[in-house]
């Protein structure tokens, strides 16, 4: 199993409208399934999108809005149903333990293995392996994370150094593997070949005022998934509940240096969203207003 990109599942924010559902979205990354913020309908929409629930292999919540978490209950039952091979850590505000514990058995009927994962409203590192996921405190209402998720960074092999030192054929993966490999009478080390390059990145930022974590947490990412509730005419209200507008967003984005930028958790008071992506644009070039079940390609570095 393997590929990278952004399933979206709803795109919706405090109310679902006839065409979009209430929030959802589902990073694949090779084998990695994250699904973040899993609104009601969230497990019928999968099925729309023609995704497994076993494909998801941890569930990251931002905050305990009811738009963000009450499609927790029918996910878990879901996967219980289709029998994973593997426990589901769930990682979210530490506050909101009390609501995450009664989601998790809301029900008569079978839940798989989770594992809970309260994480400081200060941010914190919560896994390393295979891919580091880390999130910081955002501007809301109530406590809520943003979410960051990197690959470490790897050693790429150049192919005309390789030539110029002769490493050829089984050679290279065992430079790889070892750090050095002797060729002839001589020691080739990977940093002579190799060059050390960053590793892709995505970061989720939803339901946030502008802050400074917000661009942290973007920093250079290939792909951002932002909240763009309204629009610029709506500014102060934006403000007043902690929300972006489509042009604060696209700022974020371009402060930040991210590659991708795809919007979403629209206000159901815009039907028409080509106002959200003419705004965005005047900003930031490379904006996707999402849709309901678009996937989303994760950006070539």
């Amino acid at each position: 199993m393997s590929g990278r990109d952004l399933v979206v599942l709803g795109t919706a924010s405090q109310a679902p409208t006839r065409t979009r559902n209430h929030n959802g979205y589902l990073l694949r990354w090779d084998t990695e399934g994250l699904l973040f913020d899993p609104g009601e309908g969230t497990q019928r929409q999968l099925i729309h999108a023609g995704v497994a629930s076993t494909r998801i292999t941890r569930v990251l919540l931002t905050h305990l809005h009811g738009d963000h978490c009450l499609g927790l209950p029918g996910v878990l039952q879901r996967i219980a149903l289709d029998q994973p091979d593997h426990e589901v850590p769930i990682h979210f505000p530490a506050s909101g333990s009390p609501y995450v514990e009664r989601l998790c058995a809301a029900s008569i009927g079978d839940y798989p293995p989770v594992h809970l994962d309260p994480v400081d409203e200060v941010g914190a590192v919560v896994t390393e392996q295979p891919l580091r996921i880390s999130a910081l405190p955002l501007d809301h209402r109530v406590p809520t994370l943003g979410w960051r998720v990197e690959e470490p960074a790897r050693m790429h092999l150049l192919p005309d150094r390789l030539d110029a030192a002769g490493v050829h054929g089984p050679a290279a993966g065992r430079l790889l593997e070892d750090g050095s490999v002797q060729i002839e009478d001589r020691t080739v080390t990977l940093d002579e070949v190799g060059e050390l390059r960053r590793g892709a990145s995505a970061a989720v930022v939803m339901d946030t005022a502008v802050c400074d974590n917000a661009v942290r947490l973007a920093e250079g990412v290939d792909l951002l998934v932002c909240e763009a509730t309204f629009l610029g005419s709506e500014t102060q209200l934006a403000r007043d509940y902690g929300h972006l507008t489509a042009r604060q967003a696209a700022t974020i984005a371009r402060e930040a240096g991210a590659g991708r930028l795809v919007l979403t958790h629209i206000s159901a008071r815009y039907p028409d969203l080509d106002a959200h992506l003419a705004e965005a644009a005047e900003v930031f070039p490379d904006v996707v207003v999402a849709s309901d079940l678009q996937v989303v390609p994760f950006p070539v570095s």
